[in-house]
């Protein structure tokens, strides 16, 4: 009899429940689908960068497209954005693992590493951006002056000062966040229409103070000496077995952690009780004011904490350059970090990565056609727009069943 019974326990507990088995089958159907979407999104990075034909470069985009759709009819996006959220760890490592790959495939490539680390630079602040305008409805138009904010910060403090480049880096983020306290004040008591304005107009001011003030370089900005990190000289190229490896190489490293880290901390944002008070500000204040919901504090908050993001990513993008001017803080770049935004996705991280491919990286390859580059490019953001009105990768809204699933 009790021979029995310890069988019949060992069945019970040695084998799952089905429920169970479908949560794990579930679960590494998701896993799959983002390894999948990260190894072709590898891959397709990689032809782009390689590719020097016009023509090829052309087959690449279409094979691109096709894959893309065929992801969406076949759920895989889908799929791979549910793994996104609920296992945002693990996700970031699979694409810092797809990402040191492509960094190492062209590690001796001066060019390449530029724009590899320029794309995710730029996809950090985006980060920043949505955390702004993704979450709690703020429209930000002088995105690049706080960018620029970053890298003059970093330009200073590393001529002057003795300070460390990694905490000079951090500065540059407290810097750009000090200087969007200046603004909240007209941005606060305005709405719509007239809080863009009115962010348009700091740019412009910002971009304006830049050219004039010689103590910051005048027109002509001012350089950047070489980042050195935790003892690591960045501006120096090294040798392994034999190879030349860029210097780019140490600087695509440190943007991949910059984006991965900012990533995070707007995934971190958007999932906790800070995410709900601002999806409640961005829907209705009023609504939110009735339960106990300060639209104002909350509104700060998002806009400090994503100049943070921007101005990091901005000092950082200083030391890639070697160089910070005015010309970075135009409304014209800011108009670019905006459109990085809308055709990512407004509120999506991973959407901001690959707008930020199409955005920066296109016009650089098209760069041959002249002036039929400008119009191939407004062609295909005209029709994203129109089949895609809510970005290459919409945001997840939240999902309280995520929590049903983990216990």
């Amino acid at each position: 009899m009790s021979h029995q019974l310890s069988a019949r326990k060992v069945e019970k507990t040695d084998w799952p429940l089905p429920g169970s088995q479908a949560l794990a089958s579930r679960f590494d159907r998701r896993a799959g689908a983002f390894v999948l979407m990260a190894v072709a999104g590898v891959f397709v990075l990689a032809c782009i960068l390689a590719l020097e034909s016009e023509l090829a470069l052309a087959g690449t985009l279409v094979a691109a497209g096709g894959l893309w759709w065929w992801g969406l009819r076949a759920g895989i996006i889908a799929e791979a954005g549910a793994f996104s959220d609920r296992r945002p760890w693990a996700a970031r490592m699979v694409v810092a693992g797809a990402a040191t790959v492509l960094l190492i495939a062209f590690h001796g490539e001066h060019y390449a590493l530029l724009m590899i680390s320029t794309v995710l630079l730029f996809a950090a602040a985006c980060a920043g951006i949505n955390i702004q305008t993704g979450l709690a409805g703020l429209a930000n138009f002088a995105g690049a002056a706080f960018f620029a904010c970053g890298g003059y910060t970093l330009a200073v403090l590393a001529k002057s000062t003795a300070l460390p480049h990694f905490l000079a880096i951090l500065a540059g983020g407290v810097a750009a966040a000090a200087i969007g306290a200046v603004l909240l004040l007209p941005v606060l008591r305005t709405r719509g229409y007239y809080s863009a304005l009115v962010t348009i107009a700091f740019g412009i001011l910002c971009s304006s103070f830049l050219q004039v003030n010689e103590q910051l370089g005048g027109a002509q900005g001012l350089q950047v000496p070489p980042l050195t990190i935790l003892g690591w000289d960045m501006g120096s190229g090294f040798e392994v077995a034999g190879r030349e490896v860029s210097f780019y190489f140490a600087y695509g490293l440190l943007a991949l952690a910059v984006f991965l880290l900012s990533s995070l901390v707007a995934h971190a944002i958007e999932w906790s009780a800070i995410g709900v008070n601002l999806d409640a500000t961005r829907s209705d204040e009023l609504v939110g004011s009735t339960f106990g919901i300060n639209p104002q504090r909350w509104k700060i908050t998002a806009f400090l904490l994503g100049n943070v993001l921007i101005g990091i990513a901005g000092a950082v993008y200083a030391g890639l350059t070697s160089f910070v001017s005015p010309a970075g803080a135009t409304f014209e770049q800011s108009l670019l970090l905006i459109s990085i935004v809308i055709l990512g996705g407004i509120g999506n991280s991973w959407g901001s990565l690959i707008a930020a491919v199409l955005v920066i990286l296109l016009p650089e390859k098209l760069h041959s056609l002249q002036e039929y580059r400008v119009l191939i490019f407004s062609v295909f953001v005209v029709a994203v727009l129109l089949f895609r009105p809510k970005g290459l990768v919409p945001r997840r809204m939240r999902d309280f069943s995520v929590m049903k699933e983990r216990s």
